[in-house]
């Protein structure tokens, strides 16, 4: 490479997102070819829904370039430079090799099947073999553009001191050298980029194809040329496409149709297997003191669920566990509080869990409780190889306790002001609002829970502790979480390394209860297992209930099975899931499954206020099953406001904005614009596709956004990862808008083309079906049918999945509107307290409870309960039974409209109307009203009668 023989008098311009590493290289080209670049950051909000593809350098009016190796080629001649072929292989290992492979391990984005850091240590192991005896990739004794490729390449990763950059010291002390000459060092002060994962999410916030090279579909890539061949910049649906993504398009396209990898009925259990990634997901136990709220249910057990439903869409070897939290004071509280015994209180509220979570399409493989001989006897074990390992001390503590009551008092006994923000509602051993763990012993102005007394005195009471500083210094914890935490969300690193940083203390983990786990200790036989000690090992336990081949997926020591275990909670139950549980398991020295990637969320918020579990505030599982509206609407809303990285606000107005703008609006239309455009014009057929370059366009689109979606779901951000799919059904809208098929159906030359546009539109349904089966699996479900598929495919690209000639099914509306009319309604009807509410209810004269249902609920491993029997001669309804019957109704309504609408034999219509009308008298007995109730024809035919 000679010396430039023109200096051009043009500047040329490159805009930038500030921070973003990708604007280093033409920088640095531009400097050493004395081309004058002038450089334009632009602010991009890392939410914004349509962004602009950056960094991009303005060549003219209509021309422009946003692959930085072709702004470099084009620098490069511009200054009248001849790029040889040794720079010319260089640039394109760069680009299709190197690059990818940077980003994919910065960003977390690739899937470990894909071989990420086997690749990228293979890179740049290639890279330090050219460094020549000058200390430079070129070949001469400075840095020259073949340095400046590499160099701006690497510096998002070798720039944040990764351990990677630590095995190749020959590679570091070239990048360091470099750093030092004029036209690197000016570019940094220009740039200012950011480096590591944040380096790399500037990257990929206005390029969120950067590694679709080597770990997505491995497209060949067309090989950078020696003429600049410009990119123009086409405008559709607010995106802009490189005419190397139209091309992977084009030959992704081309290429087959993979089988879908959704795996029949699973009979028998599901256990690790050899040779691939096996996935363990757990959601925080839910406590039997009440029903789930939206914020409950959104914080572990929907967040995990979307994440199970796209791993078996992928065909992963998944295991999904989750149960009630039975044990504990919280247990006992109930009980006092509705006249029951703790077990009635689980057995009751066990039952109305597993039917909330059945309404709602969770897909657990297993759900069970920690009332179990299991628990007991893997919980016991786990405690006794602590203390024989000395993991455990015993120690006096100072304990609140209630004179009037004559009992010790443990935290959920004990309500008082924290000591760290004056809430006044503080419990005792966490407070609600700050989220600080407490001391019962710490509140001030305690008072007791059962009897209201501020009568409460401290006494002392032996008990054992969990020696966390022997842990942390034995067991290497603040080595492990350093490691482990890698892959956790921000909030849940920032609590468990403030837990370390303030230095670890003796955990107390027993209680003076009876409602819990024994401790295994003649001299502590009247006392229990703290809660938090015992309910984390519920996963393990419910795992043993599940299949007797246990250890498999919780103690397997080895190589060659590898289990990612997966946790999902909200903010509140961090410190226990990321520091007393792993120091538990670590402490007795076998070789425990720990957390690799802990899902934390903020707080879900009602209205203008905060729902609570304990207070009976917000809507709570069993409401939303009496308002008629879907599960999968409230499943998508609760998605789309999830508060993955600030507390977020469910809100009755925005609910019903969000039905009717994103759902009916955008996604519903255009599933049912495209596929009635088949039903009507082309007799239900998929018509043979001739595309255009227009078309594969709108492909790249498409195949841009599902790559966003993946990674996003890879990295378990499950609200923005909805927001990709909505965009999907834009660009369709956009496409169909634009082409017009209502036109092009008038003309019969024209027929051809409009094939063509809904043969398209019908595949991006069928994407789309597939996209949406984790988040709307009811919605999914009726998609299929209208397709008249039975499975989805997941392909990282959009394909031909539906051949010419396949026949769709009948087609009809998946969404229907909501009114205000009907939120102001329910706004009113849940406010308050559940207590207020019932007391609100009772003063109303008795009439039959209408409960219904709208989307089939998918199987539920359960285990019964044992309800109290039916209350008779006056006494109040049992609120189990009464919330059994509803729930009941509900299925059985379902049931009834589904084969009305698929137009069953009327005998067997009749049959389940009979059964449907036999509950609704149940459950009027219950309510005091003992007349038959009919269903609405029925009061129809006979007012005609009259």
């Amino acid at each position: 490479m000679g010396k430039p023989k023109v200096v051009i008098n043009r500047v040329l311009k490159l805009s930038n997102n500030v921070g973003n590493p990708a604007a280093l290289k033409p920088i640095v080209v531009s400097k050493l070819a004395s081309v004058e670049l002038q450089l334009e950051n632009v602010t991009i909000p890392l939410e914004g829904k349509q962004r602009p593809r950056l960094p991009i350098l303005v060549v003219d009016e209509v021309t422009r370039l946003f692959d930085t190796n072709a702004i470099v080629t084009y620098i490069l001649e511009t200054g009248k430079l001849q790029l040889d072929p040794k720079l010319l292989n260089l640039m394109n290992f760069d680009a299709h090799r190197l690059s990818p492979a940077i980003l994919a391990y910065l960003s977390e984005k690739g899937d470990a099947d894909f071989g990420v850091t086997k690749e990228l240590t293979s890179a740049l192991s290639e890279i330090e073999k050219k460094i020549n005896p000058y200390g430079f990739l070129s070949e001469e004794r400075v840095p020259k553009y073949e340095d400046a490729i590499i160099w701006s390449t690497v510096y998002p990763l070798l720039a944040s001191n990764d351990k990677l950059g630590s095995k190749f010291p020959k590679l570091m002390e070239w990048f360091t050298n470099t750093c030092r000459y004029t036209a690197f060092a000016e570019a940094l002060a220009t740039v200012k980029p950011l480096s590591g994962k944040e380096g790399a999410k500037t990257i990929f916030v206005c390029n969120p194809a950067a590694v679709i090279s080597t770990f997505c579909e491995r497209f060949a890539r067309a090989e950078v040329s020696s003429t600049v061949k410009t990119e123009i910049m086409e405008e559709q649906s607010g995106t802009v496409v490189s005419t190397e993504e139209v091309a992977a398009a084009r030959q992704a396209w081309k290429g087959l149709i993979p089988h879908s990898a959704v795996k029949g009925k699973r009979s028998g259990q599901i256990l690790p297997l050899t040779g691939q990634k096996n996935y363990l997901v757990t959601s925080a136990l839910p406590y039997v003191n009440n029903v789930p709220h939206l914020g409950n249910i959104i914080g572990c057990v929907l967040s995990a669920d979307v994440f199970a439903r796209y791993c078996r869409v992928r065909g992963r070897n998944i295991l999904y566990v989750c149960g009630t939290d039975e044990y504990g004071t919280a247990t006992e509280t109930k009980a006092l509080e509705e006249g029951l015994t703790p077990q009635q209180i689980c057995d009751k509220y066990h039952a109305l869990h597993s039917e909330i979570y059945k309404w709602f399409d969770i897909g657990f493989d297993y759900f069970g409780r920690t009332t179990t001989k299991e628990q007991t006897q893997i919980g016991q074990e786990i405690f006794m190889r602590l203390h024989q390992n000395e993991y455990l001390k015993e120690m006096t503590v100072l304990q609140l306790f209630c004179e009037p009551c004559k009992r010790f008092l443990s935290d959920r006994f004990v309500e008082g002001t924290c000591p760290s923000c004056g809430y006044e509602d503080a419990r005792g051993d966490q407070c609600d609002k700050c989220s600080r763990l407490t001391n019962s012993t710490d509140l001030k102005n305690p008072r007791c829970k059962v009897c209201g007394s501020g009568q409460v005195i401290t006494k002392n009471s032996e008990q054992v502790f969990l020696d966390l500083p022997a842990l942390e210094q034995k067991e290497r914890l603040a080595e492990w979480l350093e490691k482990a935490s890698e892959q956790w969300t921000p909030n849940a690193r920032h609590i468990a390394k403030s837990w370390m940083k303030e230095g670890l203390k003796e955990r107390c983990i027993t209680r003076d209860l009876k409602w819990g786990t024994p401790v295994p200790l003649e001299k502590f036989k009247d006392k229990v297992f703290y809660v938090w000690f015992d309910a984390p090992i519920g996963y393990i336990s419910m795992t043993a209930n599940y299949t007797s081949n246990w250890k498999q997926w919780w103690i397997n020591s080895s190589k060659d099975v590898e289990i990612e275990y997966y946790q999902f909670m909200a903010k509140d139950n961090v410190p226990f899931h990321s520091i007393l549980f792993p120091a538990s398991l670590k402490g007795t020295k076998e070789p425990w499954t720990l957390v690799r990637h802990l899902i934390a969320t903020e707080y879900l918020n009602y209205e203008d206020g905060k729902f609570s579990k304990s207070r009976g505030v917000g809507v709570f599982g069993t409401d939303v099953m009496e308002t008629g509206i879907p599960a999968d609407i409230w499943r998508f809303y609760l998605i789309y406001v999830r508060p993955e990285s600030q507390d977020s606000a469910f809100s009755w107005d925005d609910f019903m904005t969000k039905n009717n703008s994103e759902l009916l609006n955008n996604l519903g239309n255009f599933v049912n614009r495209s596929l009635t455009f088949l039903e009507k014009f082309f007799h239900s057929e998929v018509p043979t596709i001739v595309m255009s370059e227009d078309d594969y366009r709108v492909v790249a689109e498409v195949n841009r956004e599902i790559v966003e979606h993946v990674n996003l779901l890879e990295l378990c951000k499950l609200r923005d990862a909805l927001r990709q799919i909505l965009a999907i059904s834009k660009i369709g809208n956009v496409y169909f808008q634009s082409q017009k098929p209502w036109t092009l159906t008038k003309n019969a030359a024209d027929r051809q083309r409009c094939g063509t546009v809904c043969g398209v539109g019908a595949q991006i349904v069928f994407l789309l079906m597939t996209l949406l089966d984790p988040f709307m699996p009811g919605v999914a479900r009726a998609i299929r049918e209208q397709l008249n598929v039975s499975k989805p495919i997941f392909s990282l690209t959009l394909l031909p999945f539906l051949p010419p000639g396949h026949k769709i099914g009948k087609v009809s509306p998946l969404f229907q509107k909501l009114d205000s009319d009907l939120m102001e309604k329910l706004r009113k009807k849940y406010a308050g307290n559940q207590a207020e509410r019932k007391e609100k209810e009772a003063k109303k004269p008795k009439s039959p409870s209408k409960s219904s249902a709208s989307v089939s609920v998918a199987s539920v491993d359960t285990v019964n309960s044992n309800d109290a029997p039916n209350s008779t001669g006056g006494v109040a309804a049992d609120p189990a039974e009464v919330a059994k019957l509803e729930a009941d109704i509900a299925k059985q309504g379902t049931l009834v409209r589904d084969l009305k609408a698929k137009k069953a034999d009327k005998a067997e219509i009749d049959k389940e109307v009979q059964a449907l009308l036999k509950l609704k008298f149940q459950l009027g007995l219950l309510s005091g009203n003992e007349t038959p109730i009919t269903d609405s024809k029925s009061k129809k035919r006979s007012s005609k009668k009259k």
